[in-house]
């Protein structure tokens, strides 16, 4: 191969937020290389990566037309596919045009793969992998995103993904410590903090995610720390102590549901029942009145009835969310839910579906009105039109006038109305 810093590469990453953290370390590792970073304009893209995804079938479809366009696109590239996807069925990668099929082991190894050009299909088996050790000093976007785990061990009835990344398996303490600190160091306000099963970190090593919370938020100049997601069930004692104590926690949690019946929630293997549910968010609203609680929902799920379904949206409407992402349910071959009886036909689906969206849209309307008038911190992520914005603590949606270099600064500002999905704010001075 030609001299690594002529060559240009490009990353296409479908999928989650731990997708999206592989993704930019790869990047940081073939820029360290000396590999320079294209865009999917340049028509002289010499090394293609494609980090996919497998969630739901809709996924895989979009991740092997993504394949598809990118190797069409750049015939002569070296193209190499990655991710969720490929770990789960790497025979639909074998198209012309790939040169390399990986799945989700040795992400952290692109470059030598790259230099080598090696060719194939290397799927290595997940189970029992050790975490594979990945660390970033840069993020792409205003709010830097740290994997802290990998793997999930609670196989709902419905997912595939444990399937595809393996057993549970966590970050050392100690690095997790050392990347935030270095990223807080670069000038991130905030850190996300992800993985698969997040709640669930420190399980294999020992090491409860409540006392790396307790570490984590006591690093200097750190502003923010979110949690991507949580399971209901971890959000224990020692973790609402530490949201009353420290405000650093941002008000905001996703929490899935993913259904707000019973009956159904048992058929998914899921590890509480709605009255748990109900009860810790009202836990939660005790400590912080105003908190944001984000949701997923599966519709349709087999055997769903329409009484099921209509026990899902009481239930949301009693908790009150303030989004729901939406998905109607997926058959995932391997998967239990697969062969259950009484699948919900796709027309039933994309009613419940339009129901429940309608419902978000509402609900998000509601928990946003409630800041019109009062005074709110948030940190731009881009300028639009002489318009600034980006996200609070508790992920409210600003819009106010301003230039590029206010992005990634605090910015007060007074709510003044909301035009869907923004809440309009007027600057504050600092100084007043």
């Amino acid at each position: 191969m030609e001299s690594s810093d002529l060559m240009k590469f490009i990353v296409e990453t479908l999928g989650c937020k731990v997708n999206m953290y592989e993704s930019n370390v790869m990047i940081s590792l073939l820029k360290k290389a000396g590999y320079q970073i294209g865009n999917k304009n340049d028509s002289d893209i010499d090394i293609v990566i494609i980090n996919t995804c497998t969630v739901t079938n809709k996924a895989d479809s979009k991740s092997l037309k993504t394949v598809r366009q990118l190797v069409k696109k750049y015939p002569k590239a070296y193209t190499i596919v990655v991710g969720c996807s490929a770990q789960n069925d790497a025979s639909k990668f074998k198209i012309e045009g790939v040169d390399l099929v990986i799945g989700n082991v040795g992400k952290s190894q692109i470059v030598n793969y790259i230099k080598d050009k090696v060719k194939g299909v290397i799927i290595e088996k997940i189970e029992k992998q050790p975490f594979e050790n990945m660390q970033i000093t840069r993020f792409n976007q205003t709010r830097a995103y740290v994997k802290i785990e990998d793997g999930c061990n609670n196989f709902c009835s419905y997912c595939i993904i444990p399937y595809v990344r393996g057993d549970i398996r966590s970050k050392p303490l100690n690095k997790v410590l050392e990347e935030v600190t270095n990223l807080v160091k670069q000038g991130y306000k905030e850190v996300v903090l992800t993985g698969i099963h997040t709640g669930h970190y420190g399980a294999d090593i020992n090491v409860s995610f409540s006392s790396l919370l307790e570490k984590l938020v006591l690093i200097p100049n750190l502003e923010r720390l979110r949690i991507s997601s949580i399971e209901i069930t971890e959000l224990n004692k020692d973790i609402l102590s530490l949201l009353e104590k420290y405000q650093v926690l941002v008000d905001h949690f996703h929490i899935p549901l993913q259904s707000g019946c019973d009956a159904t929630l048992k058929r998914m293997n899921r590890k509480y029942d709605t009255k748990y549910f109900i009860n810790k968010v009202n836990e939660i609203r005790k400590i912080r009145p105003d908190i944001s609680l984000t949701t997923d929902v599966i519709v349709g799920f087999p055997g769903e009835t329409k009484e099921e379904f209509q026990k899902t949206v009481e239930t949301i409407k009693k908790i009150n969310f303030s989004k729901i992402h939406v998905f109607p349910y997926s058959a995932r071959k391997g998967t239990k839910a697969e062969q259950m009886e009484n699948q919900v036909d796709e027309k039933t689906k994309k009613r419940r579906v339009d129901i429940l969206l309608n419902l978000s849209k509402e609900l998000e309307k509601k928990y946003a009105l409630k800041f019109i008038g009062k005074e709110v911190v948030f940190l731009p992520e881009i300028e639009k039109n002489g318009f600034i914005i980006g996200h609070t603590g508790n992920y409210l949606l600003i819009k106010t006038k301003g230039m590029k270099n206010d992005c990634n600064q605090d910015i007060r500002v007074l709510i003044k109305n909301y035009e869907e999905p923004y809440l309009i704010g007027n600057r504050i001075d600092k100084n007043k």
